[in-house]
């Protein structure tokens, strides 16, 4: 019998566990729905994009659909390590075993759609501007109201579902749902910094202010953090955090005092930084991040959330999209196991997901420290851990950026492993 599955979100994983479903036969039709205009069809420049990191985790996610690891590579650089710009001019250097694989949001999701279109309409539909408004679980229906309607103008459209997939981000309309027919315990929580994208344009091959090629670049300064990317272009894309309060970005009101601002404060952003960068960059509003940990992630035997929507988490350390896509794995592998009984891999799922996505939220609070001494502190475990693991392998653990970056090893593992530090990088944090 034909189960039709209805997504929610059409981000990475909503779209990629679309083709670990189609991939499993016949016995699947997926209407898949997003809020956001199709990406394949809009102006870049409008897209919701930000630049992302791919480690092992990730990659090998998207490594087990044909062609999608081949077509994601040939969009993507690969960064070998990370550049600490000092304020006094030096730089720190940093680096990895295994190289991440880094590219624009927007683009592995529109990659990711077009290696959908081999699929015909009865078996996949997508559906663009189309924004949930009302899950009914009982009838096992859900509604949907288009961008071009109106309460007045139109009535909304309502589609039943045999499985539900809410992968619709870290404000889930699906799991707001799943606090009226029965206890949900959800926490989330603001990052406590703020943050704007950076986008520094691509420079002539002539200039003498070039940052080095397949690395990732940081710098810190007052407790604000900015780390770019470089893309595949030639660009570079990035962020800068800030706290939400009493911080210099707020009070910037010109262009000229946003290129003044950079320039002082980050020289090497602030050279490469246009006049017109500098005005959009002031038009941006900040964003904030929120961080979520659920008590379960199904209802019933035929509601699932996944990615943000069960387990959004700071960006600072890079595992957002990561652990979003290692969702669809578990689920696949949950499928193999059970023969295809969703009522019982969805309950699996949450028993076997829950403790990592919690430890993925408290290492992306606390794996990093806001303090300037204790980030010294940081660096100097880093090196040390790396140096003894090479020497007593079977002794010490790998340092945590090698866990996080370099490995597939479940959060849990890596919190036990590094609770003692975890738990004074939390401490100070609080302090500050």
């Amino acid at each position: 019998m034909v189960k039709k599955v209805v997504i929610v979100g059409a981000g990475p994983s909503g779209v990629l566990l679309a083709h670990y479903l189609l991939r499993r036969g016949d016995q699947y039709q997926i209407d898949l729905y997003d809020r956001l205009s199709d990406p394949r069809v809009i102006e870049f420049s409008n897209a919701r994009t930000y630049p992302i990191s791919l480690t092992e985790r990730g990659m090998n996610a998207l490594g087990q659909i044909e062609g999608v690891e081949d077509a994601v590579r040939a969009i993507s650089l690969e960064m070998s390590g990370t550049i600490f710009h000092q304020q006094n001019g030096k730089t720190r250097a940093t680096s990895r075993k295994k190289p991440l694989v880094t590219l624009d949001r927007t683009n592995l999701v529109i990659t990711l759609l077009e290696l959908t279109e081999k699929y015909t309409d009865s078996r996949l539909k997508l559906h663009f501007n189309h924004s949930c408004t009302e899950v009914n679980f009982a009838a096992k229906t859900i509604t949907f109201q288009t961008a071009a309607q109106t309460a007045e103008a139109s009535p909304s459209l309502t589609v039943n579902y045999d499985l539900l997939i809410g992968a619709d981000g870290a404000r889930s309309v699906v799991r707001s749902h799943f606090l009226n027919p029965e206890l949900l315990e959800v926490e989330q929580n603001y990052v406590s910094t703020d943050y704007k994208a950076v986008l520094l344009p691509r420079l002539d091959p002539s200039s003498h202010m070039h940052l080095e090629p397949g690395k990732i670049h940081s710098w810190r300064s007052d407790g604000m953090f900015v780390v770019l990317l470089h893309q595949f272009d030639g660009s570079m894309s990035g962020v800068i955090l800030f706290p939400p309060q009493n911080n210099p970005v707020a009070a910037l009101t010109t262009p000229e005092a946003v290129l003044q601002f950079f320039r002082d404060r980050f020289p090497e952003v602030g050279q490469r930084m246009t006049a017109a960068e500098a005005e959009t960059f002031l038009k941006r509003s900040p964003s904030r991040i929120l961080t979520t940990r659920c008590s379960r992630y199904h209802h019933g035997d035929s509601v699932l959330i996944i990615g943000d929507a069960a387990h959004s988490v700071s960006a600072s350390i890079g595992q957002g999209c990561n652990a979003a896509l290692e969702d669809v794995t578990i689920i696949d592998r949950l499928l193999d196991e059970f023969d295809d009984n969703w009522a019982v891999a969805i309950a699996q799922f949450t028993d076997r997901r829950k403790a990592d996505a919690h430890a993925l939220v408290e290492l992306g609070d606390y794996a990093f420290p806001s303090s300037s001494k204790l980030f010294i502190e940081f660096v100097l475990r880093e090196q040390l851990a790396k140096t003894l693991h090479q020497l007593f392998p079977d002794r010490v653990a790998p340092s945590l950026s090698e866990l996080l970056f370099e490995s597939s090893v479940s959060y849990a593992e890596i919190l036990q492993s590094y609770k003692g530090w975890i738990a004074k990088v939390k401490k100070s944090n609080q302090q500050l």
